[in-house]
């Protein structure tokens, strides 16, 4: 396979990145910088892939049912973090900076899991690629109520495939609970068309999800998420008044009913040897469309992927994304956000509600 090579200076991705997030820019500027962007997201691939691989297997080393899967971040996602303003100072983060451009997760049943992958095979491991970040959102967790093991690595080979030296891959390991959670607030965003996981919500809706993370938290008996309730009963009762307040369990309920049918696409995907997935919804029109390419097909892949995201460039009523799972079924477990399928979260959220 033919993988992409980077083509372009690391100045002109850096002032590809200006000119992305600069409204006087022009058309012809912006569509000479989306195709470094494009070129430069594209290089991520094989470094991906073989971090990817390492994953899955360390993965199944320690738990046989975990999930693994691999995705190049959106190009919406990236100009976001290049235009976000930290406590107030003007944005500073240069394209050529961002560190998960690529990035790979593995999802394990429980936390004992996921630390013993993070520590045995990737603190403790003999990774030859260098580790340049490394984030523990589970012992320390986001005061949003993000909790997630980050690590960052920039690929290292000795003998081929040493144009891909530097490139930084992303490799989040999180529980299940924790990835429910995670999923859900994206599905929250993809219907209310809010921001919550950049923390830029309504703060009913703000409040609610940081409540239900320390409530995980509680039963993986981790730190609660700061600015929470301690006491147990407080918490859910909190929660409970939340849910009620924005009726979250009939909105999610229902979200779930609509899309019932995307599984079906997905169960016909899955007779076929496919390895790409590339999903566009259409979320006022409440349709999906899922085209499947095998592992060969990967740059065809990425080519009709970068070719959606500009059709639908600054319509928040699609999403598009481009995501590499071994299986069909795979792809509906690792990203139900996708098909609406909160139905574990609103099962643990009927047991805090019911509980007092």
């Amino acid at each position: 396979m033919v993988w992409e090579k980077l083509k372009y200076t690391k100045f002109e991705i850096n002032n590809a990145g200006k000119i992305l997030i600069n409204d006087k820019s022009s058309e012809e500027e912006k569509n000479r910088a989306l195709e470094i962007l494009d070129n430069w997201r594209a290089s991520h691939s094989y470094p991906m892939h073989i971090f990817q691989m390492r994953l899955k297997n360390k993965s199944q080393k320690v738990d046989k049912n975990s999930l693994t899967a691999q995705r190049l971040k959106r190009v919406p996602a990236i100009i976001y973090k290049l235009k976000r303003r930290y406590n107030g100072r003007k944005p500073s983060m240069k394209l050529y900076q961002v560190q998960d451009i690529g990035g790979c997760r593995a999802v394990l049943s429980n936390i004992s899991q996921a630390r013993k992958l993070c520590e045995d095979y990737y603190l403790k491991g003999d990774l030859k690629h260098t580790r340049v970040g490394f984030k523990d959102y589970i012992a320390i967790p986001k005061k949003d109520g993000y909790r997630s093991i980050h690590l960052v690595y920039e690929y290292k080979s000795d003998k081929g495939k040493q144009e891909f030296n530097g490139l930084r891959i992303e490799v989040q390991i999180r529980s299940k609970l924790q990835h429910l959670w995670a999923t859900a607030i994206e599905t929250v965003d993809f219907f209310t068309r809010q921001a919550i996981k950049s923390s830029e919500g309504h703060p009913d809706w703000l409040d609610f999800v940081k409540l239900v993370s320390s409530a995980f938290a509680k039963m993986e008996n981790c730190p609660c998420i700061p600015d929470t309730p301690e006491d147990e009963k407080e918490l859910y009762s909190e929660i409970k008044k939340k849910a009620n307040e924005l009726n979250v369990i009939s909105k999610m309920s229902g979200w779930t009913s609509a899309m019932q049918f995307f599984k079906q696409e997905i169960k016909a995907k899955s007779k076929k040897k496919v390895q790409f997935f590339l999903l566009e919804l259409d979320i006022v029109g409440g349709k999906l469309n899922i085209t499947s390419y095998t592992k060969e097909e990967e740059q065809k892949a990425i080519s009709a992927y970068s070719a959606l995201e500009k059709r639908h460039s600054g319509q928040k009523d699609y999403d598009v994304v481009l995501v590499g799972v071994d299986t069909a079924s795979d792809l509906q477990k690792a990203y139900p956000n996708y098909f609406v399928d909160t139905t574990e979260f609103l099962n643990y959220l009927q047991k805090i509600i019911s509980k007092y």
